[in-house]
């Protein structure tokens, strides 16, 4: 078991991966879906998770779960650019599909509510199969107004399935502000479907990662599944390309002065766990890590037919 300098240490390491995977791909593609203010969701939910727990993450966020899973760096960054190294050898983008070994369900459907209904069948597999595993579904604000929201989170209360769904709450759903997608607070619905509710910091990553680690702990248990609203915010565009210009620039700039990492380096700082020259190596490793899985996958070879599966497809013909 990990001590809590081993754990906020960890986290942080995570968060830099996040941020500085954000900015190398950010450079050189527009369409990337930057999490830049919402690492410590991120980092929070997925660190220390057992090996056969199955997560469902949000698209701002998967190519950081599938790496906090255990997936390769550089097969991550193949699969951004269709590279035959990449875990599907090309076949699909591994930013929307993680790596199925990782215990990382993709967006299969190209939509994002239904992920919520994976995580639940998932975890209703666990259950059946009384392994302890869990399932743990990440999604925005705008997909809580689906009714795959309303389907996955009824089903897991009704059948006390071990699952924890989390709402990365941005406050945007591309350009629309959470004000105008939804009447109320996400997680006081929780109450309507007989599980608990529970609103976090979602720019302060210990206790995002306390509250995931209790909300898992109940699931494991066989109380069921518990909401969580984690409150952030996004504080670059909707893809890349995107220069927001439908936010007021003070709500950006307010938001910018509780970076989730600058809190967690002063809270670490403060707290003896690793001082300021600590911190300017870790990011210099990180980002040496970053450039080489990056440098390393745009090399690899591109795939030919043989990917395709034609051969097993005529295999008898």
């Amino acid at each position: 078991m990990s001590t809590r300098d081993e754990t906020w240490r960890a986290l942080y390491r995570l968060m830099l991966v996040v941020r500085e995977t954000d900015r190398v791909i950010g450079a050189i593609d527009g369409h990337w879906h930057p999490a830049l203010g919402e690492e410590a969701v991120i980092a929070g939910c997925y660190h220390g998770l057992r090996a056969g727990d199955v997560v469902a993450p949000h698209y701002r966020g998967m190519l950081a779960a599938s790496y906090a899973r255990g997936a390769d760096l550089r097969r991550l960054f193949a699969g951004l650019d269709g590279r035959v190294t990449s875990h599907t050898r090309g076949r699909y983008r591994s930013d929307i599909c993680g790596p199925f070994e990782a215990g990382v369900i993709g967006l299969y459907s190209g939509a994002l509510g239904p992920t919520l209904e994976y995580a639940a069948g998932a975890a209703l597999a666990a259950k059946l199969d009384g392994n302890g595993a869990i399932a743990l579904a990440v999604f925005g604000d705008g997909s809580a107004s689906r009714g795959n929201f309303h389907e996955a989170v009824n089903l897991g209360a009704v059948m006390k399935l071990p699952v924890v769904f989390v709402c990365q709450n941005n406050q945007y759903a591309i350009s629309t502000p959470s004000g105008q997608e939804h009447g109320g607070s996400i997680v006081d619905r929780a109450p309507g479907y007989g599980i608990p509710g529970v609103r976090v910091d979602g720019n302060d990553v210990v206790a995002m990662h306390e509250a995931i680690g209790a909300a898992i702990a109940r699931a494991r248990a066989g109380d069921g599944p518990t909401l969580l609203e984690a409150f952030t915010y996004r504080l670059g565009g909707h893809m890349s390309a995107d220069t927001a210009p439908y936010r007021p620039q003070g709500e950006v700039e307010e938001w910018a002065r509780r970076d989730p990492i600058a809190l967690h380096e002063a809270r670490m700082a403060a707290e003896g766990v690793l001082d300021a020259p600590g911190a300017a190596r870790l990011k210099e490793e990180v980002a040496r890590e970053v450039a080489l899985a990056m440098s390393q996958a745009r090399e690899d070879p591109m795939p030919g037919p043989e990917v395709l599966g034609v051969d097993r497809v005529f295999a008898g013909a």
